[in-house]
């Protein structure tokens, strides 16, 4: 049998993978972990360049390396957690996830949660301080979102309480490892993310619109509509990144940062594909969801380029000189 290479495909052995080990390769959902590792490992490699660490870590590729893995294990553990969590609801919506197949046992797959999760903090520890607290506190944002009081049940609480530690949590956390995480630059940047997150995640609910109504989990999407629930959330995908002018004018960043402006591009792209609801053939959720993920990889390659290329003085144009 060939190997299964989308999670909407039945599970079976193959010569390569165990029906269970691919159970549990799933149960992470490793296309979600791209974002956080590539995202972090861009932010830290920006704090490296804005701090001018390179002399004091000349080992800096091992410290991003690992600092990202340990970020990517705290997204995995978390996937794991909700799937535990949401089994009812799946059953409805994705029917083809581990758990509802009976591929992997609901204990099985919050086992691997806290094991990830006690990974992932121990890890952080050993970075630095500030790296491990944001850890920390990502963990309670993630752990409280798909247990009780379960965050996830509550009208837009829900989108908020999850784009914190996706947005502002994972960039600070990020930008920790090499730089102090309260200075204006990382502190904006986070909150541009957290601001796009809790529009963004407006995408996610559209597949489990009716599975969420019958397991007690109130959206925008269930509450108002995709048609309302997408304009609700397009000012906080757009505005955001349109108030980086504004936010240059009054130095709170350096101007240099004024092409991150052109983010707002994709951005309603997110927005124009929620209205759409086209939902993917490979993928589990619609093509927004995916969307949502590229942008925000994009925002992150974008700002470590104009970081790198704006502190070796090549883009003093910005600012008039």
């Amino acid at each position: 049998m060939s190997v299964k290479l989308t999670m909407k495909e039945p599970y079976g052995k193959s010569r390569f993978l165990s029906k269970k080990f691919r159970a549990y390769f799933d149960l992470l959902r490793p296309f979600t972990l791209l974002a956080p590792f590539f995202v972090s490992m861009f932010i830290m490699f920006a704090s490296l360049v804005y701090n001018n660490k390179f002399i004091e870590f000349p080992n800096w590729w091992i410290i991003i390396g690992q600092a990202s893995l340990t970020l990517a294990f705290l997204n995995a553990a978390s996937n794991a957690l909700n799937q535990a969590t949401d089994v009812e609801a799946d059953k409805i919506s994705k029917p083809y996830r581990p758990i509802p197949r009976g591929v992997v046992e609901r204990d099985e797959a919050q086992s691997i949660a806290y094991l990830f999760y006690l990974f992932g903090l121990l890890r952080a520890v050993t970075i630095n301080t500030w790296f491990g607290v944001f850890v920390f506190l990502i963990m309670v944002f993630t752990v409280v979102y798909s247990l009780p009081p379960r965050m996830k049940r509550f009208l837009f609480i829900n989108q908020v309480w999850i784009a914190i530690p996706r947005g502002l949590l994972a960039v600070l956390a990020s930008w920790s490892v090499f730089g102090d995480p309260f200075q204006p630059v990382p502190l904006t940047i986070g909150l541009i993310a957290l601001m796009y997150f809790i529009g963004a995640m407006t995408s996610k609910d559209i597949v489990d619109c009716e599975a969420d109504r019958k397991t007690g989990t109130r959206t925008l999407i269930n509450t108002f509509g995709t048609k309302k629930a997408a304009f609700i959330s397009l000012p906080f995908l757009v505005v955001p990144f349109a108030m980086i002018p504004v936010l240059i004018h009054y130095e709170v960043i350096n101007a240099y940062f004024l092409p991150l402006t052109i983010v707002v591009i994709p951005a309603f792209l997110v927005f124009y594909l929620i209205l759409r609801s086209q939902q993917s053939e490979s993928l589990e959720n619609v093509s927004a969801w995916s969307l949502m993920y590229i942008t925000y990889l994009f925002y992150a390659i974008g700002f470590t380029a104009l970081i790198i290329l704006g502190e070796l003085g090549q883009l003093n144009f910005f600012t008039g000189i």
